[in-house]
Parts: C-alpha cells; structure tokens; sequence
C-alpha cells in the first residue's frame, strides 16, 4: 500500500532522529542546548505517533503505532540514512539536524494541501514544530560555522561527512510518483532546487564549503538498505519489547 508506506517513512524519520537526538541526554555541551535537543527529541517521537499510528489505522491489520515503533526489524524501517548516522560531536548533530529540518518543513508545509485530510491534519500540526528546528539548527550551523576556527573545521567536516547523504530525500520512487498524481504528498525531487537554494544560503553565512559531486547515499527510504548504524540503535530502542513481549506499565 503506498500511503501505508509513505507513512512508515514519514514516522520513522521521526522516530529514529528523534531516538539520535535523545542521546545528548546528559551528555549536552550546555544546559541551554541539552534542554532544546531534548525538546526536539520529544516533539519528532511526538510526531511519530501520530505518523506510525495512522500507518496502523491505514494497514487495518490491528497493529499500533507501538507495534510498528518496537516489533518492526531493521529491513522494515523506510527512515532516510542521514537521520540513522551516530550524533558524532555537537557539531554533527546540529549539522544533521539542519539538513534534515531544511527538507522536514517546506515537505511538511506541501502536506498541508494533502488531498487525504488526515495527512494534511498530522502535517498542519507537525509544521508548527519544525518551523522552530530549523530556525534553531539553522542558527546554530551559522554560529559555528562562522565562529573560531576550531568551529569552522568541525562544521566543515560535519557537512562533508553528512552531505552525500542529503540527496536520499529527493530520490523519488514509483511510491512518490503515485501520491503525487494522487493530490496526496508532493514529489520529493520537485523540492530539491529550494533546498539548494536554501542550504546554500546558509552555508555561505556560516562561511562553509558544499562539497562537489552529485554522489549520494541511497536506499533507506525503501528500505533496500541501511547502515549497521540503525541495527545498534534498534537494539537499545527495542530491547525492553523484545525481552517482555506484551509489557504494559
């Protein structure tokens, strides 16, 4: 089913950004930030929610938006490989998240117009929140970027590791091409010129480089593959479900 699958996709980017954010718990450069990343974690597993659990109502096989979060193998998973990639140092992780929310919100703001009006409703509500993390990690990538020179070359080297795996999001499939004639999603590619448009105003601000070359990193959104990045975080997300099947609190 198409829509059942753009929406494992939409839910388990949430999910599985929202499982890497959640890692600084604890760990964060400094209160202010490790407030803020643990707040973005909480709004994408919010969103996830409401993605995973209209999957679950659109499957119509009695699984829930749990089911599909916790019960789901790796080889099941449509979640972009940049999201997947270890949080690295702050740097990274803000990098990440940039490149992600630039996507995240103009796609979510197409979603509005969806002609399926559940979608358009979970949209309307997520684009609220994603309009504050890209403002947020687009800041945050022109602050460091365009700080000291030790700022700058992590920055620098975040966005070479990390940009090869921008292109996955506009890697449209027959899934894409088929809510699109459908009035339902927007075709991902046709975002791609205000994407570079918009990532590379930011990186001139934060006085950092775009790497050359068309290569990207594909495969996750389909589920074809995924790096051993995703297996380890399943493991740590899952466990609890795996070792007391049926536990409830």
């Amino acid at each position: 089913m198409d829509v059942f699958e753009f929406l494992c996709r939409m839910g388990d980017n949430t999910l599985v950004l929202g499982s890497r954010i959640s890692e600084w718990c604890g760990h964060g450069p400094a209160l202010e930030e490790e407030i803020a990343l643990a707040n973005t974690a909480l709004d994408l597993i919010g969103q996830t929610q409401m993605w995973l659990g209209l999957a679950a109502e659109v499957e119509c096989r009695g699984r829930t938006a749990d089911d599909l979060a916790m019960l789901r193998d790796v080889w099941d998973f449509r979640n972009l490989l940049l999201v997947e990639q270890p949080k690295g140092d702050f740097g990274q992780t803000m990098m990440r998240q940039y490149l992600f929310d630039q996507f995240h919100l103009p796609y979510l703001e197409a979603l509005v117009t969806s002609s399926d009006s559940r979608i358009a409703g979970v949209a309307a509500k997520a684009a609220k929140e994603a309009a504050y993390h890209l403002e947020r990690s687009r800041m945050t990538v022109i602050a460091l970027g365009d700080g000291t020179k030790e700022s700058n070359n992590r920055m620098q080297a975040a966005l070479d590791l990390l940009w090869p795996y921008a292109g996955e999001m506009f890697a449209s499939d027959d899934v894409d091409r088929s809510l699109a004639k459908a009035g339902i999603a927007p075709d991902p590619k046709d975002l791609r010129a205000q994407y570079l448009e918009a990532v590379g105003w930011t990186m001139e601000e934060a006085t950092l480089t775009i790497p050359e070359g068309q290569f990207c990193h594909a495969g996750g959104r389909t589920g074809a593959r995924h790096s051993e990045h995703l297996g380890h975080l399943l493991s740590t997300m899952q466990w609890l479900q795996r070792a007391y099947p049926g536990a409830t609190w």
